[in-house]
């Protein structure tokens, strides 16, 4: 069966480019702000709060997982009130082994390993859309463990370390989103896929996406009425039906490029359309550059993505 989770997190071909571990002594408060790079943290040992715009407060605990795959600012601090004028708790001191916050020589109230996240895949912006703002895992010991797995991959210098690397980080990707599916997620992939009807629909869009799919087609497949398939998938998705299908076209049709393996004609009929000139057209439209400058580009290795 098709797995449009797994299409998307492959396309984003993730990799690591850096993980620590922190800690935590009284009260302490770290004000992060957003940067490109999408972050993860596990919470090894003790309890901390986290912050982020749009989300409740949470508490974390032992054994929980974040994953924030879009930037944004965040703030992680310590259970015990912070206040804002005292600096000791905003202290950071550089150790060799871990970077801790708050009282340099006091007992760690909180342990954690935080990691960063790039994607090497020009589409990132468009493929982290599809994904919620924020992942939130409890209860699943597998995830110290796979971090743990790559942590210790990503310091060795073995046969085949990248590949290794890269397959962990999938994995990890695929754990953190599907273990945080529901009704409940943001809206993107997660939450469409969480809807049993949706989930057929977004199911077929990638397991044929050169077919002539319409609004009325999909809502067939997902055995709904068009007015409600087409405002539930909106809701849900956070784009129309057909935005989403023209979307994951474009990104299949980047990759074949990116790849040279194939001709624009053999491309178009790919992803869905009957002749060179109208893939070429519609490409243009949505990438602002037809697919041969872009294949040129990409060669030449110029390209900047927006």
């Amino acid at each position: 069966m098709t797995d449009p989770f797994a299409d998307v997190v492959a396309l984003l071909q993730p990799s690591l480019p850096f993980s620590k571990m922190a800690s935590g002594s009284g009260p302490w408060r770290v004000d992060a702000p957003a940067t490109a790079r999408p972050l993860f943290c596990v919470l090894l040992e003790g309890a901390a709060r986290l912050s982020a715009p749009g989300e409740e407060p949470m508490e974390l605990q032992a054994g929980d997982f974040i994953l924030i795959p879009a930037a944004c600012d965040f703030t992680m601090s310590s259970i015990e009130p912070v206040d804002p004028k005292n600096a000791a708790h905003f202290v950071v001191t550089k150790r060799d082994e871990e970077t801790r916050h708050g009282d340099p020589d006091g007992p760690a109230n909180m342990r954690m390993l935080v990691g960063g996240l790039a994607f090497g895949s020009p589409d990132a912006s468009l493929l982290v859309s599809l994904l919620p703002r924020l992942v939130h895992v409890r209860g699943e010991r597998q995830f110290a463990t796979i971090v743990q797995l790559i942590r210790n991959e990503a310091k060795e210098e073995k046969p085949a370390r990248d590949m290794v690397l890269t397959r962990l980080l999938e994995v990890l990707l695929i754990e953190a989103l599907r273990s945080a599916s529901g009704g409940s997620a943001s809206p993107g992939l997660l939450r469409g896929l969480s809807d049993e009807r949706l989930a057929a629909a977004l199911r077929k869009i990638h397991a044929d996406p050169k077919h002539d799919w319409t609004v009325e087609k999909l809502a067939g497949e997902a055995a709904l009425s068009r007015s409600v398939f087409f405002e539930r998938f909106r809701k849900a998705m956070g784009v129309a039906p057909i935005e989403y299908l023209l979307s994951w076209r474009m990104a299949i049709a980047k990759k074949l490029l990116r790849c040279g393996d194939e001709g624009i004609k053999e491309i178009a009929d790919r992803v869905g359309y009957g002749s060179a000139s109208a893939f070429s057209i519609a490409f243009t439209r949505f990438v602002g550059m037809p697919p041969t400058h872009y294949a040129r580009a990409q060669k030449d290795g110029h390209l900047l993505e927006s």
